[in-house]
């Protein structure tokens, strides 16, 4: 397949900022952010829900490399306008800090606080969303079609074992947190774009979601460019984790796509909620749901993945992504998730050591 025929894919990252020599959430996250614009004004840096949040993403490529080497620039961007704020750019999907974070001072924000009440106040989690370009009539069956595999993508990115001070035994307890809007999560098939667009103003209208940015479907489609969005990600430790997760999920809308539908088994969102629930609770050290069956059964992770890999095979291998997937998956399998890494620091030396093993370093 030809460079210009491969489809870009761009990916959004939210941090959580640290301060203090005792370990405190950040009440700086617009100062960090605003920072940020000054060392790389072509960036784009965004302060977040949360004033102890901070986010980046970036541009539209087709390359895996060049995704890598931008995720790594802006990080490095934004620890150093941490570091200079007196703050700490943390890679943790979750907070394991105990106190509570503060809202940023927008009208929207207040707005959400107000509509939602103590699920927004309490509402502190950090995602990564993935960007993958499609053509107008690509986006629902795509939607379709990636479906049985966004639990294994949230199990392969989990990164937020820990909450208040304590290991919650899940490898993804953002899912579990982020699960409580009342947009979010799975969604059945759609039979057309206006079966689509009229659920999304339903639920704004019945106050579900203040506005059409808090529909948070595991996938969805863009509001302002033409792509599918990837939800389910916790945001990874490491950015090379990062692309491999990209890759795949540009593998898995290519695949759908190519399928036009054909061969898709119904899968009632009930199901596909409890694969998400597996995945997040265990991540990649148990079972995860194996979706593809008549009925589903439950197999080891890893063979889950091998499944997710012939499934995406020639879609990867058009895209050139076949070596630089299989590697990236090597490596998340002999040194663990994030989840693994925060848990066997936590374990060793508390918070604070769970939090230095996934703090972004600043350029020296």
């Amino acid at each position: 397949m030809a460079q210009q025929d491969v489809r870009s894919v761009g990916v959004e990252e939210e941090f959580l900022l640290v301060r203090g020599p005792v370990p405190r959430l950040s009440t700086q996250g617009e100062d960090v952010v605003e920072r940020a614009d000054q060392l790389d004004e072509d960036a784009q840096f965004e302060h977040e829900f949360k004033r102890a949040q901070a986010e980046l993403a970036s541009p539209p490529t087709r390359s895996l490399p060049d995704l890598l080497a931008e995720l790594r620039k802006l990080r490095a961007e934004m620890a150093t306008a941490a570091r200079t704020e007196g703050e700490r750019l943390v890679a943790s999907a979750s907070s394991p800090l105990r106190d509570r974070p503060r809202t940023t001072d927008n009208e929207r924000y207040r707005r959400m606080n107000a509509q939602f009440g103590l699920l927004a106040r309490e509402q502190l989690t950090c995602g990564m969303h993935v960007h993958v370009s499609v053509d107008p009539d690509e986006g629902l069956v795509a939607l379709d079609g990636i479906r049985p595999w966004l639990a294994v993508l949230t199990a392969l990115s989990a990164n937020s074992p820990l909450h208040r001070g304590r290991d919650t035994g899940y490898a993804s307890y953002r899912t579990v947190l982020w699960g409580r809007w009342p947009t979010a999560g799975p969604t059945a098939s759609f039979r057309d774009q206006r079966e689509y667009d009229d659920l999304v103003r339903d639920l704004v209208t019945v106050g579900a979601a203040g506005d059409e940015a808090m529909i948070y479907f595991d996938a969805r489609l863009s509001r302002n460019y033409p792509t599918i969005e990837v939800r389910v990600c916790d945001v990874c430790a490491r950015p090379e984790d990062a692309v491999v997760i990209a890759a795949l999920c540009r593998a898995l809308v290519e695949t759908a796509a190519r399928s036009g539908g054909d061969g898709l088994r119904p899968l009632r969102p009930e199901l596909l909620r409890g694969a998400s629930w597996r995945a997040a609770r265990y991540g990649m050290s148990g079972e995860l749901a194996d979706l593809r069956a008549e009925r589903a059964r439950l197999r080891p992770a890893w063979e889950v993945v091998d499944a997710l890999l012939e499934h995406v095979g020639p879609a990867l291998d058009d895209a050139g992504d076949d070596a630089a997937v299989t590697e990236g998956l090597r490596r998340i399998r002999e040194r663990g998730t994030g989840a693994e890494l925060q848990r066997r620091a936590f374990a060793e030396g508390g918070v604070e050591a769970a939090l230095a093993a996934v703090t972004v370093a600043a350029p020296a």
